[in-house]
């Protein structure tokens, strides 16, 4: 977030190196996807209103799209057969950007406007991304609707509907991982992953388990690797300078 720069860590000992040079701090990276065949990175590029593409192996950049729209926060990147798609915090819209059969991405961004039971909020709304069970349609997390709901978006027409997820409210969720009909949410400030079991649509899903974790210093996102779960601690209550530390926390999927 701070410069735009990628850091591959080994899971095993946390050391890494950069393989992507960031522009600097108007060109941060908020969130990020491999391609399927591990060659090519999808940057959201928060407020620069900026959507990037890298080679992984050289960290060349490949490809950058401007797609601003008046105040505007690319949070969220989620890839899908024939699209990656990216979310906007203070805009009801998402932008798809196309890719080819070799996840090669297209020339052209385009704009896909939120309707239906979508709320927007005065500014933070859509954070996390991504795809309902069948691969049907797009799930979205709305952290001001409904004091945090998650919606299930149909990414033709962008008519969102709220998911049934009972009681439950996500009004810090942040990242999402789909594994199978599991849905994991993460909720940042308050250090803990909300998790829940979709139907096949994702129009309706039970809250089945929350994980917390003493080593949690507010998760933003999550990832899987094998039966574990890797949280990002991004410590937003630490104000960051060259020396601060930062770290990822492990713990093991629901079964």
């Amino acid at each position: 977030m701070a410069n735009g720069s990628v850091y591959r860590a080994s899971l095993a000992t946390g050391r890494g190196r950069v393989i992507s040079q960031g522009g600097g701090a108007d060109h941060p990276v908020i969130g990020l996807k491999i391609d399927r065949r591990e060659r090519r990175l999808f940057l959201s590029g928060g407020a620069s209103g900026e959507i990037r593409v890298a080679d992984v192996r050289s960290g060349e950049l490949l490809k950058t799209y401007a797609v601003r729209s008046g105040t505007t926060f690319i949070n969220d990147v989620v890839l899908t057969p024939g699209a990656a798609w990216f979310t906007d915090s203070f805009q009801a819209q998402l932008y798809r950007l196309p890719l080819g059969r070799q996840d090669e991405p297209g020339d052209k961004v385009t704009t896909l406007p939120l309707s239906g039971e979508w709320e927007q909020g005065p500014d933070f709304s859509a954070n996390g991304i991504a795809r309902t069970p069948d691969g049907r349609a797009l799930l979205v997390v709305n952290g001001f609707a409904g004091g945090g709901s998650l919606f299930r978006v149909d990414p033709r027409t962008g008519a969102a509907t709220r998911v049934d997820i009972g009681d439950t409210l996500l009004p810090n969720g942040d990242g999402l991982l789909l594994l199978g009909r599991i849905l994991y949410v993460v909720q940042q400030q308050q250090n803990a992953i909300d998790v829940l079991l979709l139907n096949d649509e994702g129009t309706r899903g039970t809250a089945i388990a929350r994980i917390t974790d003493p080593r949690f210093q507010i998760p933003t996102t999550v990832a899987a690797w094998g039966k574990r779960l890797y949280l990002p601690n991004a410590r937003f209550n630490v104000e960051p300078t060259p020396d601060t530390t930062y770290n990822a926390v492990a713990v093991d999927q629901i079964r």
